[in-house]
């Protein structure tokens, strides 16, 4: 374990990566695009896994391959974007930007200082996809994301004002807004991989009930149910958001409300019997959840069948 964290470098700076990429210094030290498409760029000259200290958000415009999406599942052709952020581990990406052309957009956190977006862009769930989650473009939306680059990189090549920043900060926030967008229409038409993954998801969570793993594990949680569904815990969340209006941890609270229901009618076992079978550790915990999804206790809903 040991060796392979040792294997991982830091990239604190932007400078720093533009070293590393045997590239000029950038115009700004907080913030850059580097352009994919008038300049081959050597991405093998980076570490074969690293941590950045910035956003990264990679818009490939020209694929040189495709990009492996889920269980084998392919998008459109014409492009896609890749988000990243500071204190990931970015693993090697060299097969993706071989022979592709396109912009990878680098922030740095200072750059967003004394702007709500320093605090707003946390909430962007998509930065922490996995790079076989990405945002893959229809051609009208690649245009779009087209004309927000050009601007960025007009902005970042020309004599920096004291509009510049405020210029760019809007531009990124544009980016971002029309990114939740199309992720959300990616959710949608890709409705029949986005319902098998709610099928296995269904049925992993009446399994892991059936199979009383709540008396070992406790109460499932989004990690285990991401991790055995191949996709990360966000895209997990906002793909289910996008469907059926839950979350994942909604479906997770819906289903321990229907297996207890269960329980509490089907079975003489006590309130804290039932918690502890669900996985809880505290029956004052399953007492109060039930309590807010249901309007009533346990005790008035076995009531009902007595």
């Amino acid at each position: 374990m040991k060796n392979e964290m040792s294997k991982v470098s830091k990239l604190e700076s932007i400078p720093e990566m533009h070293r590393m990429l045997g590239l000029p210094g950038p115009v700004h030290p907080l913030i850059s695009l580097l352009n994919f498409t008038e300049r081959q760029i050597d991405m093998n000259r980076l570490p074969e896994s690293y941590v950045a200290g910035f956003y990264k958000i990679s818009f490939i415009t020209k694929l040189g391959g495709k990009f492996r999406y889920g269980q084998g599942y392919y998008d459109f052709d014409e492009g896609s974007i890749l988000f990243t952020a500071p204190n990931q581990v970015v693993g090697s990406v060299r097969e993706n930007y071989e022979n592709n052309q396109g912009y990878s957009l680098i922030i740095h956190p200072d750059f967003l200082q004394g702007y709500p977006l320093a605090n707003k862009i946390k909430n962007y769930g998509f930065f922490s996809y996995a790079s076989n989650e990405a945002l893959h473009l229809s051609e009208q939306e690649r245009a779009t994301m087209l004309s927000i680059y050009n601007i960025l990189r007009e902005e970042l090549n020309s004599r920096i004002d004291d509009f510049s920043h405020e210029v760019i900060i809007a531009q990124i926030e544009l980016l971002l807004s029309y990114a939740k967008r199309f992720y959300k229409r990616q959710f949608l038409t890709r409705q029949a991989v986005s319902s098998e993954l709610l099928e296995q998801l269904e049925e992993l969570l009446s399994t892991y009930f059936e199979e009383d793993k709540p008396l070992i594990h406790g109460v499932p949680t989004v990690q285990y149910l991401a991790e055995h569904l191949n996709v990360t815990p966000n895209y997990l969340s906002d793909m289910l958001r996008s469907l059926t209006g839950l979350s994942a941890q909604g479906h997770i609270h819906q289903k321990l409300i229907e297996r207890s229901k269960e329980l509490l009618s089907t079975t003489n076992l006590s309130i804290s019997e039932v918690a502890y079978q669900l996985g809880f550790e505290h029956p004052q915990s399953f007492s109060r959840l039930f309590k807010i999804k249901t309007h009533t206790s346990p005790v008035q809903f076995r009531s009902a069948f007595n």
